[in-house]
This record gives structure tokens, sequence and C-alpha cells, in this order.
């Protein structure tokens, strides 16, 4: 089920600048924001990022990436 979101106390040129925008490609100010905010939704937060990086193995001194790589492809 959809949810509505009231946003409130946006700068006027924000707002013009955004319907302009949204003008300019076709589509209503509404359908601009919603596709942006389905898109914020989707990308990770920053601590989820620096969680994955955290979480990765770090390739040793002395191997090159391009030999780390051919590793890792040729585990899967």
């Amino acid at each position: 089920m959809s949810r509505a979101i009231q946003v409130r106390d946006i700068p006027e040129a924000t707002h013009r600048a955004l319907k302009a925008r949204a003008a300019m490609e076709g589509r209503t100010l509404s359908e601009l924001l919603r596709e942006e905010l389905i898109a914020l939704g989707e990308r990770p937060s920053m601590s989820e990022m620096l969680d994955r990086i955290a979480a990765r193995t770090a390739v040793p001194a002395g191997e090159s990436a391009a030999d780390a790589i051919r590793a890792a492809r040729a585990e899967r």
C-alpha cells in the first residue's frame, strides 16, 4: 500500500527549480519527487556502506589487484 509524505518549509527557489526540472522532463513535480525518494530509499546509508567496506577482505601486500581479482573470479 502506498504511503503519503508531506514535506514542509521548502525554500521557494528550490520548489521553482524542482518544478522546472520536472516540466523539462515531461513529468509532474510529484512524479519527479516520488522517483527521487524511491531511489534514495533504495541506496544504502553511509554507515551501511562503511560496514560493507570494513567487511571486505583486504588484498595482501605484494599481490597485485589484478591477481586478487583473478583469484576471486576463479573461486566462483
